[in-house]
């Protein structure tokens, strides 16, 4: 499987952009991953690239090259404070 070097963000708030080696580039939008909707540009900036996905220890984010592929955004479980 190809894997990206660099990640950008374009229009700063909206969307990420995954540029593969195969030449294709995934662009998703930043609603898909609240931490990194809500963080700054630099904290954005701080990411880790492998093999396998994206990495943003500041944030505690993590997202796969995979689920970016098959559309899949935060899978993070929600725990409701009202119960």
């Amino acid at each position: 499987m190809s894997y990206s070097k660099v990640v950008a963000f374009a229009n700063v708030l909206y969307a990420m952009e995954v540029p593969q080696r195969d030449g294709r580039t995934l662009g998703v939008p930043l609603a898909w991953f609240p931490r990194l909707l809500h963080a700054s540009p630099a904290e954005r900036a701080k990411v880790e690239l492998s093999r396998t996905g994206l990495h943003w220890e500041d944030l505690d984010e993590d997202i796969s090259v995979e689920g970016l592929l098959a559309g899949r955004g935060d899978m993070t479980k929600r725990v409701d404070s009202a119960t």
